[in-house]
C-alpha cells in the first residue's frame, strides 16, 4: 500500500472525496512568492509559481501545469473538467479553457488545500 500525508479531516473532504473549499479562504489564493506547490496528499510537483495568476475567482489560479503531473477527466456533472494529481489521483479542482485570462487561454482553479508550497 502507498503511504500518503496525514491529512486533516478538512483536507481529506477536499482531496479524498472531492470537495470544495470555501472562496477567498484559502491560504494561496493571494499567494505569489517564487516556487513549486506541490501535492498536500503525496508531495507529487504541480505547478510553478511562474504559471500562478490573479483571475479573482477566489481559489488559487494556474495557466500551466508542471508535464505529467495532472490528469484531467469530466466531472460528475458531465459539465466541468476535474483535474487531480497524476501520481495519486487526490482532487485539486476544476480545469476551465476560453477564459482569455492569460495568452495560454486555461486557468487551473485549485483548492489550496490540496497543495503545499516549495519556496526557491
Amino acid at each position: 500500500m502507498t503511504k500518503y500525508n496525514q491529512l486533516t479531516p478538512e483536507e481529506n473532504r477536499i482531496i479524498e472525496h472531492k470537495g470544495t473549499e470555501m472562496p477567498f479562504t484559502g491560504e494561496y489564493n493571494d499567494h505569489y512568492l517564487s516556487g513549486i506547490y506541490a501535492c498536500k496528499r503525496c508531495n507529487a510537483e504541480l505547478y510553478r509559481s511562474q504559471g500562478k495568476f490573479s483571475s479573482g475567482c477566489g481559489w488559487p489560479s494556474f495557466d500551466d501545469e508542471i508535464a505529467g503531473a495532472v490528469r484531467r477527466e469530466i466531472d460528475e456533472d458531465g459539465r466541468r473538467v476535474e483535474i487531480l494529481c497524476a501520481n495519486c489521483d487526490g482532487h485539486l479542482g476544476h480545469v476551465f479553457e476560453g477564459e482569455g485570462f492569460t495568452p495560454k487561454n486555461t486557468r487551473h482553479c485549485v483548492n489550496s488545500l490540496s497543495l503545499s508550497f516549495i519556496a526557491d
